[in-house]
């Protein structure tokens, strides 16, 4: 396993869709210890997780796997007090937070108050709580930068805070309306990820970027409905492609940090 200088990595939730699957990739493709978690039944997602094919014989004692309710801060910041019970000392590498719900409305007359409520909970404050109790475990300016490791996924020298934004959450590719409260809470995404970002350059300097993900049309169950007649990716590969991504992001004022990239290295507008 990993020594503790070389960090941890995080994805919440990831008990199916694209967390399940960059779960796994960072369990098969890297040396780290993974923090996982999932709103209910941890166990049976720690068993399908372990049961992936491709996973080298360290999987089982590298990977953690916690109960986390985006929409219920207890549960968000017990995740942090167990993390730094038991990995004390290392540093937070790469985190994936993917919360997503999503109420389809095609016209304003299908917006319900609830439903939309429900989406702003998980979408945007969700990401807000979830980067309040983990940002304290990236390293600040004067940490050590990551070592380099023979893993087969080439993260980079600095950390990494990635949040799941959509494309349909950008205002300027906006052409096509509905999805009122998806695209709402999505586009929060933007603008929480640029500010934080602001936040780790005067606190972290070059030792941690924070960015926004576009992972394409995964086919999850998320998605189930919109199947027919897209082109879609599977799980596994929009996982590779999106760690990929961040494995070739500089930490430098002037790059890719605060911004939004979808699975090609492509910048999304907000």
């Amino acid at each position: 396993m990993a020594s503790a200088a070389s960090g941890f990595a995080l994805v919440t939730p990831a008990s199916r869709g694209i967390g399940f699957a960059l779960a796994q990739t960072l369990l098969s493709q890297t040396s780290l210890p993974v923090v996982a978690t999932a709103r209910k039944n941890c166990d049976e997602v720690r068993e399908r997780l372990l049961s992936s094919k491709g996973l080298p014989s360290n999987a089982e004692k590298r990977l953690r796997i916690l109960e986390v309710d985006v929409k219920d801060e207890s549960t968000i910041s017990s995740m942090a007090d167990t993390i730094r019970r038991e990995y004390p000392n290392t540093p937070l590498r790469l985190a994936l937070t993917v919360p997503g719900i999503l109420y389809v409305e095609k016209s304003p007359s299908q917006i319900d108050g609830a439903s939309a409520l429900d989406s702003f909970k998980v979408n945007a404050l969700g990401p807000l709580l979830l980067m309040k109790h983990l940002s304290p475990f990236l390293p600040n300016k004067s940490g050590s930068a990551f070592p380099v490791t023979d893993d087969q996924l080439k993260l980079p020298s600095h950390a990494v805070y990635a949040m799941m934004a959509a494309r349909v959450g950008s205002i300027s590719d906006n052409a096509s309306g509905g999805w009122y409260s998806y695209r709402a809470s999505k586009a929060s995404v933007y603008q929480i990820v640029k500010t934080f970002d602001l936040y780790l350059r005067s606190r972290c300097a070059e030792r941690a970027i924070a960015v926004a993900l576009h992972p394409g049309t995964v086919k999850t169950d998320f998605t189930k409905e919109f199947w027919k007649g897209r082109d879609m990716l599977e799980p596994l590969d929009a996982a590779d492609r999106l760690l990929n991504v961040i494995a070739r992001l500089p930490s430098d004022f002037d790059g890719g940090r605060g911004r939004c990239w979808d699975w090609k290295g492509e910048e999304v507008s907000p």
